[in-house]
């Protein structure tokens, strides 16, 4: 039995990939706004070093794994929540346990967006990679909620990219899954919001392989970049979308 910790495990590709490692007999320690281990809000410092003193307290001896899966929609009227959520709740988790990871030689699987690439605000990106959140909050309040959603996932899959070396000489592997339209109560809120579900809609009748995500393909991407199978593979993003990234850029590799 391996011990891996998450979090957003308690609907949608959350509780799918935290089902599958269940049922494999892993203990999964979910944190989780609701319903979930340890209840924390991600959207506050103090609630994400709450978080991670709580997993911290559970896993003395080491932590195979970890997944950044709680997040917050383009949906969200509050573009702070989002920011908060999508990136400092990444970011804050995973450096805050680093040393248990590396006490397991564990894996970190971050859960980005296929949206990422598809971000067109390079300034609040750059702002919370180099540490001014203040000002990269003031920034999203005056962004489309889409272009704060899709930027923090595009921050998180850089700053992944840029600590991957670092982790992996010290035994942890970050890779990322990059999901496409996934059929979750999240999405399902955003393809009934009357400004963005028309948009939605159309945008899911145009994925190449006919059919939306379940997150149950997500779930499956996911488990094999924790696993030993993936043991050589460090800083990819594994596009879990039914072709959309391929459709759009088809000469961006």
């Amino acid at each position: 039995m391996k011990t891996f910790a998450m979090t957003g495990g308690a609907t949608g590709i959350g509780a799918a990939i935290k089902k599958r490692l269940q049922d494999e007999g892993n203990k999964v320690i979910v944190v989780d706004i609701k319903d979930a281990d340890i209840v924390a809000d991600l959207s506050s410092a103090e609630g994400r070093r709450a978080a991670i003193d709580a997993i911290r307290d559970r896993t003395a001896d080491g932590l195979d794994g970890l997944v950044t899966c709680a997040g917050v929609g383009s949906n969200a009227k509050d573009h702070a929540l989002i920011t908060q959520v999508n990136y400092y709740g990444t970011i804050e988790l995973i450096e805050g346990l680093k040393d248990r990871l590396e006490a397991s030689k564990g894996a970190v699987v971050l859960i980005s967006s296929n949206s990422a690439t598809m971000n067109k605000s390079p300034e609040y990106v750059d702002l919370l990679l180099s540490g001014e959140q203040q000002k990269a909050l003031d920034l999203g309040e005056t962004l489309p909620a889409s272009e704060v959603y899709s930027g923090s996932k595009k921050a998180v899959t850089r700053w992944m990219r840029k600590n991957v070396p670092a982790y992996a000489a010290n035994g942890v592997r970050m890779n990322a899954v990059a999901p496409g339209y996934t059929q979750t109560p999240m999405t399902e809120q955003v393809e009934n919001d009357p400004t963005y579900g028309k948009a939605i809609r159309e945008f899911m009748a145009s994925i190449p392989i006919g059919y939306p995500g379940k997150p149950e393909d997500q779930a499956a991407a996911t488990r094999f970049l924790l696993g030993p199978e993936a043991r050589f593979i460090c800083g990819a993003v594994l596009f879990v979308d039914g072709g959309h990234d391929a459709m759009f850029r088809p000469d961006d590799f």
